[in-house]
């Protein structure tokens, strides 16, 4: 059965950007990257409230959150890991998955800065990486969750 994407799915790339799909939750890989390897978990219920998620959505979160940080620590070495729950723009239910880091990482030549270490991470410092190295990246985060 084809998954109906509501508009924040849209939003963050669906079906382009998705690095994995689950029954409730699909991971896509943010377009504009804060830091190197940042994610989107979007829950795919038709919901803009976090406490109107199915039951069965929030328990399949523990399996969601380990993959992303099992998968995402042989990407880019992470050294914390933050999700934001922000749905001021975007309604639907989703997380924003930002992997933190002391010191810079490079991923195909470009450098990725964490510019808010320690501290909130900056997310309007997110830039679009060019489509040969986006590409390239979802490659890489796919494979690490296989």
């Amino acid at each position: 059965m084809k998954l109906m994407a509501h508009k924040t799915l849209k939003t963050f790339g669906y079906p382009d950007t998705l690095v994995r799909e689950y029954e409730h939750w699909c991971v896509l890989l943010r377009p504009a990257q804060v830091t190197l390897g940042s994610l989107v978990m979007v829950c795919k219920q038709d919901v803009t409230q976090f406490s109107d998620i199915s039951s069965a959505a929030f328990a399949e979160m523990g399996q969601v959150t380990k993959d992303i940080e099992t998968g995402l620590k042989t990407v880019c070495d992470f050294d914390k890991i933050n999700y934001l729950m922000l749905m001021m723009v975007d309604p639907h239910v989703h997380l924003h998955v930002i992997a933190r880091y002391s010191e810079s990482r490079v991923f195909e030549g470009v450098e990725f800065k964490d510019t808010g270490w320690p501290a909130v991470p900056q997310l309007g410092d997110g830039f679009k990486p060019e489509p040969e190295v986006f590409a390239k990246l979802l490659t890489c985060v796919k494979e690490a969750f296989a």
